[in-house]
């Protein structure tokens, strides 16, 4: 019921609780503020309202909607790719796809259809990742692909982290300004600039006497083996044939005398060696037979003689007749043995200094674990490089074995290496079976196979040995075509330049592009022959000056200071 107050001057409404007892809660009632006013119930208009739009019905593509008042895009520019790390983009982690690439090693490149950051090197996939179970990598490629580009960045990286890159035999040379911007050692071999002398115990013969004791004898023993071995190898190289058993024998009869009655700290040479076959001791007189008989005698070591005659008046007694011209330092971070000055054509010394180089650098990692098993060296790892594997391949027999027997007992040894080469139809120019098989084995034991750019009918070859789809050997195959005639006079790089297929078992490849640094291109340049004159002593000249302004602010150790860099408890550098 409604009412409204008659004395009041107004026609407003009143309120139902006025002139009621206050309560206890204060001035005002249960019924204050309760208002009636019949104007309340009369009923309201509506507002204003637009009328709603209808749905729209037609449909929308990828691209935009159709019909009239739409419209498609006839360009999709690619959305822009952000990099970040886990820190700075948490927000977005854990991301709800990925790529699955591995990131394990050296940063080596970009995936070639997800970007995504692709890293490894076949000592980082043994030790840290477990990816594969022989740290060993085989590199196939066309040539001008950027092969040597890749195992020089491979170098760089695990140089980074205290491996230390041995290139043993480089033959063009790929790797020495890099080893020197590294701080490493560069030794150089051939006629009128350096040699190797073979007798020379080396680190091995030092590690021997620092550690004494029962250790110190084996690893005395295991260098006797190896001087005779690489003397046995040189032997071979000049024959052309292997030696018989009983001039081993002479052999190492002679190599024992030298040592016993060499003073410490100076080393035997080839003619010391002729000289004691010239005399004939007691000692190796009684290996020959000959019962008292000079002729009997004459007659065994004989050919010996001639042979070793022919070393040091032939071809090699240069590099091999005199005293070693530079130690490999085991301190040094980095180490490349230059043969480049020795001629393609020269295949007899080029073959003897490879198996010199890799007598005395594999030494040098045996002498460096010997101290390290005695507690008197930290541990190292090392990192063989043998590029151009055709090369010493076809230079002797001997070198098929010494690269067969490294790829079994890479693992024992504490080091991993890459081999790099053409096509797997090098091994078919071997001379024999037994060689063509070892060399083919190669490419089955590698724990690692990268392929650059390779003919179709080549990669169904290599596809019969590592199992690769027929996508993989499209991909690979497309890359070693060659760029457009249109771009003749331009910059234009072949189409499978930085390209590469990387295979791991049977899992699928990985592919990845490369894109090197300033840095990397004036370090690693395989063309320097090809350029106009006076450039190739500008940027020698300029590689010079970069290097010499980096030691001055201290960021490049230089070769007359380099050393064991620092690791911490598992070998790796901090």
């Amino acid at each position: 019921m409604t009412a409204r107050n008659s004395s009041s001057a107004g026609t407003g409404p009143f309120d139902i609780g006025a002139g009621w007892p206050a309560g206890s809660s204060g001035r005002r009632t249960a019924l204050s503020g309760v208002i009636g006013d019949p104007d309340d119930e009369a009923p309201k208009p509506p507002k204003n309202t637009k009328p709603r739009r209808p749905a729209r019905t037609t449909p929308m593509s990828n691209r935009g909607w159709d019909g009239p008042g739409g419209g498609k895009v006839g360009y999709l520019d690619a959305p822009t790719m952000w990099r970040a790390t886990t820190v700075q983009a948490c927000g977005l982690w854990p991301f709800s796809a990925g790529s699955g690439a591995p990131m394990s090693g050296v940063p080596l490149g970009q995936h070639l259809f997800t970007g995504a950051t692709v890293c490894g090197d076949p000592i980082s996939w043994f030790t840290r990742a477990k990816y594969i179970s022989n740290p060993s990598l085989f590199m196939l490629g066309m040539p001008g692909l950027g092969k040597s580009t890749l195992i020089n960045r491979m170098a760089v990286g695990l140089a980074a982290t205290g491996v230390v890159p041995l290139v043993l035999g480089d033959l063009k040379p790929d790797y020495a300004d890099t080893v020197r911007a590294l701080g490493g050692q560069v030794i150089q071999i051939g006629r009128g600039v350096g040699g190797i002398n073979v007798l020379d115990p080396g680190a091995m013969g030092i590690a021997a006497e620092r550690i004494g004791g029962q250790a110190g004898q084996s690893l005395e023993a295991e260098t006797h083996g190896r001087v005779l071995n690489m003397v046995a190898a040189l032997l071979t190289i000049v024959r052309g044939r292997a030696l018989d058993d009983h001039e081993q024998a002479v052999l190492s009869a002679c190599l024992r005398h030298l040592r016993e009655n060499t003073p410490k700290g100076k080393a035997p040479l080839l003619p010391d060696l002729l000289r004691v076959l010239q005399e004939g001791p007691d000692r190796v007189r009684a290996v020959t037979l000959d019962r008292g008989q000079e002729g009997r005698y004459r007659d065994a070591v004989d050919p010996l003689h001639r042979s070793l005659l022919g070393i040091l008046d032939g071809t090699l007694g240069d590099t091999f007749g005199s005293a070693t011209s530079t130690r490999i330092d085991p301190a040094a971070p980095a180490v490349c043995i230059d043969i480049s000055r020795i001629g393609e054509s020269d295949t007899q010394l080029t073959a003897a200094a490879m198996l010199a180089a890799w007598s005395d650098g594999l030494g040098t990692v045996a002498a460096s674990h010997a101290l390290a098993d005695a507690g008197l060296a930290p541990r190292r790892w090392y990192f063989t490089i043998l590029d151009e594997l055709w090369r010493p391949l076809r230079a002797a027999s001997g070198i098929v074995d010494r690269i067969d027997a490294l790829t079994r007992l890479n693992r024992s040894l504490g080091l991993g290496d890459a081999k790099i080469t053409h096509t797997l139809k090098d091994a078919e120019a071997l001379g024999s079976d037994s060689d063509r098989a070892k060399a083919r084995g190669f490419v089955e034991r590698a724990g690692i196979v990268a392929c650059a750019g390779l003919p179709q009918a080549e990669m169904k070859d290599l596809g019969r040995v590592i199992g690769l789809s027929k996508r993989e050997i499209d991909l690979v195959s497309s890359w070693s075509s060659p760029p457009g005639w249109a771009s003749v006079g331009s910059n234009e790089e072949p189409p499978g330049r930085g390209r590469f297929l990387i295979k791991v078992g049977g899992r699928p490849g990985i592919p990845i592009r490369v894109s090197i640094t300033d840095t990397e291109r004036h370090l690693h340049d395989t063309n320097l022959r090809w350029v106009q004159n006076g450039y190739a002593e500008k940027q020698a000249a300029a590689r010079q000056a970069a290097f010499e302004a980096e030691a001055e602010r201290g960021d490049l150790v230089t070769p007359s200071g380099f050393g064991a860099p620092a690791r911490d408890d598992q070998g790796w550098g901090r």
